[in-house]
């Protein structure tokens, strides 16, 4: 048996939490029985990581299917919602649901509609937390026999470092609008105590229009890092703030707290089931519920610090690995 993935995602995204499942999964496997297919300009360039096969981005179009032949018995796992034109066994794994929750118009359509497709005609399904498990029976009426709930995990660069905190408040990820980036933003104009330092995309035009208007030199754009650099930050940071009003799973905060960096969030989602108690969860995503939050967090942080350990080690990239060759195995 072999196992392929299809590589889709790199020409989708730069950085995200799909793409650290997918390498974290690439990482732990066994080369002679991976075929990673690589999108790439240059056909003659190999992923040194796996047994990569190239695949010239002449041959791609953006919702194509993955179109080269293999055996049979060989199991298609996609990295986006790609479907194999050949019959094999097809897993799929779903991380949220997000475009049904926030996204209208066109981009909606074809987006459920190249989901739910490769849904239907899979022979099992992989969700990334208990939460994205009930939105995917929800929105898609799937059988809970053909689901298996593995959590993401946490690399292995989080570590506390011994660093005394600093008043700076981290937010990590994508700042799109149900991230609540411009909510954060208000929670730290309510006083002078905090500095914020981002960590991303590049800051927008708008964004940065906000920052100067609201935190006058009290921001820093700390750009896209590398994990051991995070830690780095997460070690600094006071806390980190992660206000999303709905996450699939939320990978920074278990990094976070594996680092040692309490976390703010919101009590929506995923985020119950990966922070638990070990973090501050609010209600609803407003300025003065997350500045009331960062104050009180001086009282309790060593505590939260200690939590925080505890609970980011229920969580681990060898353990989803495991349990999705296990997955890999029904099917033998």
């Amino acid at each position: 048996m072999v196992i392929i993935y299809d590589g889709i995602i790199e020409k989708l995204q730069t950085m995200g939490g799909i793409t650290v499942l997918f390498q974290q999964l690439l990482a732990r496997s066994d080369i002679s029985k991976v075929k990673y297919f690589k999108y790439i300009d240059n056909s003659n360039v190999l992923n040194s990581q796996v047994n990569a096969v190239s695949v010239d981005n002449r041959c791609l179009e953006r919702y194509r299917d993955f179109q080269f032949k293999v055996d049979e018995g060989d199991i298609f796992h996609s990295t986006y919602y790609r479907l194999p034109t050949f019959k094999t066994n097809v897993i799929t794994t779903v991380h949220d649901f997000t475009y049904e929750k926030f996204v209208k118009g066109l981009p909606k359509a074809v987006h459920t509609w190249q989901k739910y497709r490769a849904i239907n005609n899979s022979n099992h399904i992989i969700c990334v937390s208990h939460n994205t498990a009930m939105d995917l029976q929800y929105y898609c009426n799937v059988s809970s026999d053909k689901i298996s709930v593995i959590h993401n995990g946490v690399a292995s660069e989080y570590v506390p470092l011994n660093l005394e905190h600093t008043d700076s408040v981290l937010f990590v990820g994508s700042r799109i609008g149900y991230k609540n980036f411009d909510v954060a933003i208000n929670a730290l104009a309510l006083s002078n105590k905090f500095r914020l330092n981002i960590v991303g995309s590049p800051l927008g035009k708008k964004e940065i229009q906000i920052l100067e208007a609201k935190l006058p030199k009290r921001y820093t754009y700390l750009g896209k890092l590398t994990n051991i650099e995070l830690n780095v930050e997460y070690n600094r940071a006071y806390a980190l703030l992660y206000p999303s009003s709905y996450e699939g799973f939320g990978i920074p905060a278990i990094e976070a707290m594996s680092a040692g960096c309490p976390v703010i969030a919101i009590n929506n989602s995923s985020l119950p089931e990966v922070v638990g108690s070990a973090g501050i969860l609010l209600d609803s995503a407003e300025a003065n519920l997350i500045h009331e939050a960062l104050l009180s967090l001086e009282n309790i942080r060593p505590d939260l610090v200690r939590s925080g350990y505890v609970q980011a080690k229920k969580f681990s990239w060898d353990q989803c690995y495991t349990e999705t060759v296990n997955v890999y195995k029904k099917f033998l």
